[in-house]
């Protein structure tokens, strides 16, 4: 039987009028403003179209919160599972760093490559080939459940975009952003061992 996957991406942890940074793994901030009215708004449509029957989050504060949001809407939530792989990236010396700053280090086509491909720039401090491992073993083990109920995954933008990259497998993926936006999900299905991708960067 098919399991659905819920990708979902924490909302704002700015606001109109803030310095943006690339907040990565070491760079806990909650929710903004503007960042609970997207956790609420995904509340309220998983609440009209889904009853999630596990939940697993990063253990950030923003992904936290936003899991929360959700879990709080539905009639019967089930207890939030933390999973430290879906923490976030290490940005490495780009940490905090607002995008112009990043982008005089690094350079735009490094900076291209990572949006468009996953290739990490030099200095960020992770493991591409770690990530999509954890996410493999995660859909097996959710495979393998005899639970076949719809699964809340909460990540952030960073880890997010290798699920999509799982599901993708050698296929191209020119033909989706990898970068999940704030307050958006994607769907993936289990079904026989496969993992194959529904939909990708909705917003409510």
């Amino acid at each position: 039987m098919a399991r659905d996957l819920y990708i979902v991406r924490h909302g704002n942890t700015f606001d109109k009028g803030d310095t943006v940074t690339r907040v990565g793994a070491r760079t806990d901030l909650p929710l903004s403003s503007s960042g609970k009215e997207q956790a609420n708004a995904l509340a309220t449509h998983f609440r009209e179209t889904v009853a999630f029957s596990q939940a697993i989050a990063g253990p950030l504060k923003r992904t936290r919160q936003t899991a929360d949001a959700i879990l709080a809407a539905q009639t019967e939530p089930p207890e939030l599972e933390i999973g430290n792989f879906l923490r976030e990236i290490d940005y490495g010396p780009d940490e905090n760093q607002p995008e112009d700053a990043v982008i005089a280090r690094i350079g735009q086509p490094a900076l291209d490559a990572w949006e468009r491909d996953a290739i990490p720039p030099p200095g960020w401090r992770f493991d591409p080939a770690a990530i999509e491992g954890q996410w493999s073993s995660l859909f097996t083990k959710l495979g393998k459940a005899d639970d076949t109920g719809p699964v809340l995954i909460v990540t952030s933008n960073g880890i997010a975009r290798f699920a999509l990259l799982c599901a993708l497998g050698t296929r191209q993926h020119e033909a989706h952003d990898l970068k999940l936006k704030t307050g958006a999900y994607g769907i993936l299905q289990l079904e026989d061992g496969e993992v194959t991708l529904k939909d990708w960067n909705l917003r409510p």
